[in-house]
């Protein structure tokens, strides 16, 4: 007689996010397949949002914290903070999709806690994982194209293997670098992190924040839709233990049809309303530079392996579903807009006065300028001066042309050779303004070599990390983020930090 099959066990950690959600709905409708594991906060949100799934696999819903065991269901009602939490998390499982982190603008305002959640928090679970199976056990992280930095026109389409260079005040990102150089320098056989761009949503209210104003209206965004991001992470389950996927880094987007400049994201979504997007907000309410996103040359390496550009939706449909996502007065409100110039005038005023406050409020621009923060201002707008320089929008802006010309970054050594040898690690340090300290390596790209930087830091890294992912001393990119140190020394990550070092 036969006997059955055991199904894999997928943990999802973060499944209460918006890309987390999308992940935990598609593998949900894989259930003949996969048995699920989630450890998720016991807020009242999430005990809300998932008491139907609980019910379905023969839960009874309770309050507070605990494990709760149903079929093909287990949900870890605790804290990813918590090591216990943590473990009887990882109990049993096969894979581990790792989309749990504290997001910008709440890491940024909490660097303490972003640190805790995206990177103490992935190194335990990477602790826990390799002391119970770390060949047997997938582990799929998901990075952040924060990690880049900033990355304006010429410099607005890049690769994995680019440098790693935060944003000033980018504590997100320095965390999600953290976080990624644990998995990636981990003993896990199979694993690989996905850096992922903006997740478009269409409930686009809720994205109304300060940070908005963080922006540089002529930033390029290569985006994906939550949905296709689920899609997308739910796909890797597919992946055979033996695809050279694995151990690679890779950047998400939705492909080709979901790049816009961020002016032409914030013109759309107030088109929709039938409102003028330059009677509601000023130009110098928006950042010079130091944000990130950008466009990617090698976003169809993971569409390769995944197919999630597939019957994924693209810009337009974007736009048509943030508009049948808008209550019926928002849709009456736009109609009015369109038919009754007084009726518009009313609420382009309001609508300006209202994001005129936000951009005045603690973590907005024009909060910086007011109250003369020195270093948020040189950040963002390169000085007082370049801020009172801004013109109206009368003036021309610079180009949001999609299709402009850009500058591909060097890496530093001849990416076309099959094979590197010890020679092309220390040219490829050399660009980088320091040198290989270790004096045997043999070919393999896993293995732990010690380096030393330009401003004689030394450290341990693969030189897959190096190479393939774009890390190099972590030392130098901490806060206070004083590029200018390294910028002329190291001519790997001058190419991104060469403009910031002439300000």
């Amino acid at each position: 007689m036969a006997t059955e099959q055991r199904k894999q066990v997928v943990l999802i950690t973060g499944a209460s996010g918006s890309m987390g959600f999308e992940t935990f709905l598609c593998v949900w409708n894989l259930r003949e397949r996969f048995d699920l594991v989630l450890l998720l906060r016991p807020s009242i949100r999430n005990k809300k949002r998932f008491r139907r799934y609980e019910r379905q696999a023969g839960i009874i819903p309770f309050n507070g914290p605990g494990t709760a065991v149903g079929q093909g269901l287990k949900i870890v009602w605790g804290d990813a903070l918590n090591r216990t939490d943590l473990e009887e998390a990882c109990r049993g499982i096969d894979w581990c999709l790792h989309t749990m982190a504290l997001i910008s603008p709440a890491a940024d305002r909490d660097p303490e806690m972003a640190r805790k959640v995206n990177t103490e928090a992935t190194r335990n679970l990477i602790e826990i994982i390799e002391s119970i199976d770390p060949v047997g056990i997938r582990f799929i992280n998901i990075g952040s194209v924060a990690q880049y930095g900033d990355r304006l026109p010429p410099l607005h389409v890049g690769r994995t293997g680019d440098p790693m260079v935060p944003s000033r005040y980018d504590h997100y990102a320095l965390s999600k670098i953290d976080a990624e150089l644990a998995v990636m320098e981990s003993v896990i056989k199979h694993r690989a992190s996905l850096r992922q761009t903006f997740i478009m949503i269409p409930d686009l209210f809720s994205l109304m924040d300060p940070i908005m104003f963080h922006q540089p209206l002529h930033s390029m965004m290569e985006n994906i839709t939550a949905r296709d991001a689920g899609r997308m992470l739910a796909a890797c389950l597919d992946l055979p233990d033996d695809s050279d996927f694995w151990r690679n880094y890779y950047n998400i987007s939705g492909g080709p049809g979901c790049r816009i400049s961020y002016l032409g994201f914030l013109e759309a979504f107030f088109r929709l309303l039938n409102l003028d997007y330059r009677k509601v907000m000023n130009r110098n309410w928006f950042a010079l530079k130091n944000f990130h996103m950008q466009f990617f040359e090698d976003a169809g390496k993971l569409n390769h392996y995944l197919r999630h550009w597939e019957g994924g939706l693209q810009m337009e449909d974007f736009i048509t579903a943030v508009w049948n996502k808008f209550p019926w007065y928002l849709k009456a409100a736009a109609w009015l807009n369109r038919w009754i110039p007084p009726f518009r005038w009313m609420v382009q005023g309001g609508t300006y006065r209202v994001l005129k406050r936000m951009a005045g409020l603690e973590h907005g621009t024009l909060r910086w300028v007011r109250k003369h923060d020195q270093g948020k201002v040189n950040a963002f707008f390169g000085s007082c001066s370049a801020w009172k320089g801004i013109p109206d929008w009368d003036q021309p802006l610079p180009s949001i042309d999609l299709e402009q010309p850009y500058q591909r970054l060097d890496h530093g050594y001849d990416e076309s050779k099959a094979r590197l040898d010890s020679g092309d690690l220390r040219e490829a340090a050399g660009f980088r303004g320091g040198s290989l300290l270790s004096k045997s390596w043999h070919g393999d790209l896993d293995q732990h070599l010690q380096w030393t930087c330009c401003l004689g830091h030394t450290f341990g890294m693969t030189p897959r990390s190096m190479l393939m992912g774009g890390h190099w001393c972590r030392e130098c990119i901490d806060p206070p983020w004083e590029y200018e140190s390294f910028a002329e020394k190291n001519r790997y990550s001058a190419q991104v930090l060469k403009p910031e070092s002439e300000i």
